[in-house]
């Protein structure tokens, strides 16, 4: 089930905020619990099992951890807590790629796993992992309540894309947060605008991308490809952080607050300020419980730019199980090195503008490999937009395009911009009762769109 669809809207969240609202307080958690089961389990029924498993797994181990003293006793749970995830992790989404490699290297005809990825794996997996850690670290106390703890694993509008929420940041929010008007509607607000920047902006320029990338590539001109990684580009961003403000706002209606996940990365004057604005829950997770242990930058330029090559390697491969991913996560890797040693002194004494050029970019040349089905794709793609290959400088297809979207993409390039939700906030401080107005516009849009349309795709599903 994903919240860009009629049957969420209009079924689902209605029948949970209904049974949520009318329970007593104390038996609230167990009804996320269990709608978050039965939200997983519409779409992934056999692998609520596996969810289920790690939910426990992961509790007892909390528990051992909070209850034992010896600190080598600690530490051999955590150990064996963190290897029996990534385990599950490994098997089920890389297990393929790794057999791949056995059988091009070795004289050997090893079937493949025929098992689909379990939705949302990456993600809670990582929640999982982070609460186990920090318990044995002494920042947050072990969880008793197996019901709260089951609600924070598998709530559901975080469960299958995120933003990656650690315990330590809604512990308290689990047993004594408040549900209050203001925060109903503002989190109504937030997803209002969450699922129109994924329907009505994702979804439609999706179908650019879609119609440059199914055409073979010595069709294409180096313009319509750049013209079609910008598409690509403002598809994934879209579609990702639309998800994440309707995670947050659906958050709020039930009175937990999640950090923010993206805040306009496209306006970006570095490839570092891009990640700090991008997919930040995952940032923040691998620096506090990756680089920081490897030792960050405290142990000299060498030891930092170790960290960094590891971080953005097991980086891109979290995101899939391929070789394009692991290249997207070493080029980032070699560009954060240069930044670092080298260009963010001069980026920092040039104008904003020129640093927001560079970076865009770079990134969308990052996200040609990101978003190609294999190496070999990738590089095919780069060599047409440099005009090494493909139908010349520019092609009839480039300006069709162009004409076709030319709306569209203003609308999507106004709305990467901070200024219109700073003219949005304005406007319901001003006046919260017509805030009515644009939360009605939009589900109305999205409705109608929704009903009609047969494309609606969610990247991040694969991760």
């Amino acid at each position: 089930m994903v919240f860009s669809s009629i049957f969420f809207i209009f079924y689902f969240l209605p029948a949970i905020l209904a049974v949520y609202f009318l329970a007593p307080k104390r038996h609230r958690n167990l009804v996320l619990f269990l709608g978050s089961l039965i939200f997983y389990a519409w779409g992934e029924p056999v692998y609520v099992a596996l969810m289920l498993f790690s939910t426990a797994f992961n509790y007892f181990a909390g528990r051992k951890i909070g209850r034992t003293e010896q600190q080598v006793q600690k530490k051999r749970v955590l150990t064996i807590s963190v290897v029996v995830n990534l385990a599950i992790l490994v098997f089920f989404k890389y297990t393929n790629f790794f057999l791949g490699l056995i059988n091009a290297a070795l004289p050997w005809d090893i079937p493949y796993l025929n098992l689909a990825l379990p939705i949302g794996i990456s993600f809670y997996t990582f929640q999982t992992m982070s609460y186990v850690i920090d318990v044995y670290r002494g920042k947050v106390a072990a969880q008793k309540n197996f019901i709260n703890f089951g609600t924070y694993v598998t709530l559901f509008p975080q469960l299958i894309a995120g933003p990656i929420v650690r315990y330590s940041t809604i512990e308290k929010q689990l047993t004594s947060r408040r549900e209050t008007i203001e925060g109903f509607s503002s989190g109504l607000m937030c997803f209002a605008a969450g699922l129109a920047k994924k329907v009505l902006i994702a979804n439609n320029i999706g179908l650019l991308w879609d119609s440059v990338h199914a055409t073979a590539l010595p069709e294409l001109s180096a313009l319509s490809a750049w013209l079609g990684i910008i598409a690509f580009a403002f598809q994934i961003y879209f579609d990702f952080s639309g998800y994440s403000d309707m995670a947050i706002g659906l958050g709020r209606m039930f009175g937990f607050e999640f950090e923010q996940n993206f805040n306009y990365p496209y306006i970006s004057k570095s490839i570092t300020d891009f990640w700090r604005r991008w997919h930040i829950s995952l940032s923040t997770w691998f620096k506090e419980y990756v680089y920081i242990p490897l030792g960050g930058n405290r142990a000299g330029r060498g030891r930092a730019h170790l960290n960094i090559l590891i971080v953005w390697v097991l980086t891109g491969f979290w995101h899939g199980a391929s070789f394009n991913f692991l290249a997207w996560g070493l080029y980032y890797a070699l560009l954060l090195m240069l930044e670092k040693d080298v260009l963010a002194k001069l980026l920092n004494k040039l104008p904003k503008a020129v640093g927001t050029v560079y970076t865009l970019f770079f990134v969308l040349i990052g996200w040609v490999l990101f978003a190609s089905d294999s190496l070999t794709e990738s590089i095919g793609y780069l060599k047409l937009m440099f005009g090494f290959s493909g139908a010349g400088a520019v092609s009839p297809m480039f300006f069709y395009d162009v004409l076709s979207n030319m709306v569209l993409l203003v609308i999507a390039a106004a709305a990467s911009l901070p200024f219109g939700a700073k003219i949005g906030r304005r406007f319901v401080q001003k006046s919260p009762a017509a805030a009515v107005i644009p939360v009605a516009v939009a589900l109305i849009l999205c409705t109608a769109y929704l009903v009609d349309a047969g494309y609606n795709p969610f990247l991040y599903f694969r991760f």
